[in-house]
């Protein structure tokens, strides 16, 4: 990039988003689409990418076309984009024939800078002919992933995209996504037919979040309910997204979270496409909001300020996990990613990827994927260490934040123990569940014959408590060591990854726990020792940038966030794309007295100072 276009590009940022200068790898990133290269870049969910192409589109000749998988996605950028005061426009199956034709005529007359297709819309021949008669500056896309069938969200029609360089040629190329490991970028650069394009891969470290996980306390959809409604009450105010695995599952914590005084929606596919806008549009707009959705709700949310993700039922895979907790905090201020899971959603996972019409290659895959991220759930090591490593990032230090390092007790080498479960399933043959795994285990099997006395695995585990046992072989399960056949709804345990058994087996792989198994009771019936009740686990309610301002800065804050509420709705618009609260925080601190002073608040650029500068001065003059 030359030194006019690099000061040009800086400008920009200054008068449009009203920041002082780039973040991360924004700038590099810029550079080689101004030089005209291909790009792939792979940032943190809430670093920025839009920023990447968004600018080159502006500087560069010709218009911007950015392809992206949602309408509610498409909405939000162009409204965001208007608000900055840069034309911007999409084209998707929800406008009217004469909005569509009023895009295409702005788009030819040359006043538009950046046009959102999806990759749907794109493949219609009419779409693409049009295009064709454009001069396009860029091609970018968006959530790129969903190019690839290694990740987490593969969308058959990005597999298209590949011909945009026949289609358009000599036209350069960005893909970005939040999460892509080592084997999805190669083929994202493979299926997009950018093989030479620069690839920026940043830090995965969100420093903002702090991560947890909790076991359900059992198999039953309830107990993971009440957990996730006791979670959310503990955060009264805050606003936050809530994941479950079904749509009805949507529905009914949503009602029962309405039921207990949370001002709760439900969001999924199941919903008419008019209803989910307006939940959509409710939750964007509302303070405090919680949001219970399956993960078609993901890549439409571009709400700063969540402060909370609760997964009441496990993502799919690592990556989907750190894109849907990667929602909260957008805005740099602390947020929570908080995870329940057991050992049934583990096996539910498997069976439906195992019924699953795709190629065997693909599967296995998949089914590791799965036991990478129970290991992960279920793991000892810290939380954000395993998920930048995950994603290649060896160069990375414990978080010090996330619940096993707050814990900060040492691992627990449970390998024996391990050894002893994996040798009875064995001996057993695969023909019963855990429980009776566990009674052979301590000696307890009712009705017990010859044969099964025989057995060298019988009672070699009658030191350790049953509950135990089952987080040991719930551990095992999530590493993928065992495995449970549903069989008809009475599930029985068998091996697993033989080569990775037979690792544990020979020690050459050793099997760690948080803490360590609790000692056979003969003095209670069911073996396991008495306790006073599973203590509660504190709520851990965000710490907030709020909380340490002087309380005439707060009384400011609170009349500038009623000030953009009227003004948001006033334009039927997210109060964030008017001012995210990090810039409204800024401003009740400073208090700037004139326009100027206004100006140099970080998220004040020149359209937003012509359009809000006066209500903003006015509002913190009382």
């Amino acid at each position: 990039m030359s030194p006019q276009s690099e000061t040009s590009a800086r400008q920009l940022l200054q008068q449009v988003w009203g920041h002082g200068d780039f973040r991360g790898l924004q700038a590099p990133i810029i550079a080689a689409i101004m030089d005209g290269q291909d790009v792939l870049a792979v940032l943190p969910t809430g670093g920025g990418k839009s920023v990447c192409y968004q600018i080159p589109a502006m500087l560069r000749p010709g218009l911007g076309l950015v392809i992206s998988p949602l309408i509610a996605l498409m909405a939000d950028q162009v409204e965001s984009l208007r608000q900055l005061g840069v034309e911007a426009a999409r084209l998707d199956s929800s406008l009217p024939a004469s909005e569509r034709d009023a895009v295409w005529r702005s788009a030819e007359q040359g006043r538009l800078r950046l046009l959102y297709v999806s990759p749907e819309g794109l493949a219609q021949g009419h779409v693409r002919e049009r295009l064709q008669r454009l001069r396009l500056g860029l091609i970018a896309i968006d959530e790129a992933h969903c190019v690839s069938q290694w990740g987490h969200d593969f969308r058959p029609d990005y597999r298209t995209l590949g011909r945009l360089g026949e289609v358009f040629p000599g036209v350069p190329r960005i893909a970005l996504t939040a999460t892509a490991d080592q084997r999805t970028r190669d083929d994202i650069l493979a299926s997009l037919g950018i093989p030479d394009a620069a690839v920026f891969v940043d830090s995965f470290a969100r420093p903002n979040l702090r991560l947890s996980a909790e076991r359900k306390e059992s198999g039953t959809r309830a107990a993971g309910e009440r957990r996730a409604i006791e979670l959310v009450r503990a955060r009264r105010g805050q606003s936050g997204i809530v994941y479950c695995g079904s749509r009805d599952g949507s529905d009914q914590l949503a009602e029962a979270l309405r039921a207990a005084g949370a001002p709760a929606l439900s969001y999924h596919a199941g919903l008419e496409a008019a209803e989910r806008d307006k939940r959509l549009t409710r939750f964007l707009a509302e303070d405090g909001a919680v949001m219970v959705a399956t993960i078609a709700f993901g890549m439409g949310v571009d709400k700063p300020d969540v402060r909370f993700v609760i997964h009441a039922d496990p993502p799919s895979s690592v990556e989907a996990y750190w894109q849907e907790v990667g929602r909260a905090g957008r805005d740099g201020e602390p947020a929570e990613g908080i995870t329940l899971y057991g050992a049934s959603d583990a096996s539910w996972a498997l069976r439906r990827i195992r019924s699953r019409d795709m190629p065997d290659e693909v599967k296995q895959v998949q089914v590791r994927k799965v036991h990478q991220l129970y290991g992960f759930l279920d793991g000892s090591n810290c939380r954000a260490l395993s998920v930048r490593r995950y994603f290649g990032e060896t160069a990375a230090d414990p978080c010090g934040t996330c619940d096993v390092c707050r814990e900060a007790g040492a691992r627990v080498d449970v390998t024996e123990a391990a050894q002893k479960a994996l040798a009875a399933v064995q001996r057993l043959g695969g023909r019963f569940g855990r429980g009776r795994v566990i009674d052979h285990l301590t000696g307890r099997t009712k009705d017990v014959q010859s044969w099964e006395t025989a057995l060298t695995t019988f009672g070699v585990g009658r030191d350790i408590a049953p509950r135990s046992w089952r987080e040991i072989i719930d551990h095992l399960m999530f590493e993928g060591l065992l495995e449970e056949d549903t069989n008809d709804g009475r599930p029985l345990l068998a091996l697993g990854d033989p080569e990775a058994v037979r690792a544990v087996y020979r020690k050459q792989r050793r099997i760690d726990l948080r803490r360590a198994p609790e000692a056979f009771d003969p003095t209670t019936a069911s073996g396991d020792p008495r306790r006073g009740g599973r203590a509660k686990v504190a709520s851990r309610e965000a710490a907030a940038a709020l909380d340490s301002l002087p309380p005439e800065t707060r009384e400011a804050f609170d009349r500038l966030r009623a000030w953009r509420r009227d003004i948001a709705a006033a334009q039927r618009v997210p109060p964030y794309v008017i001012f995210q609260d990090r810039t409204l925080i800024e401003i009740a601190v400073i208090r700037p007295r004139t326009a100027d002073d206004l100006a140099r608040v970080s998220g004040v650029g020149e359209a937003k100072l012509r359009r809000y500068g006066t209500g903003v001065l006015q509002t913190l003059a009382g």
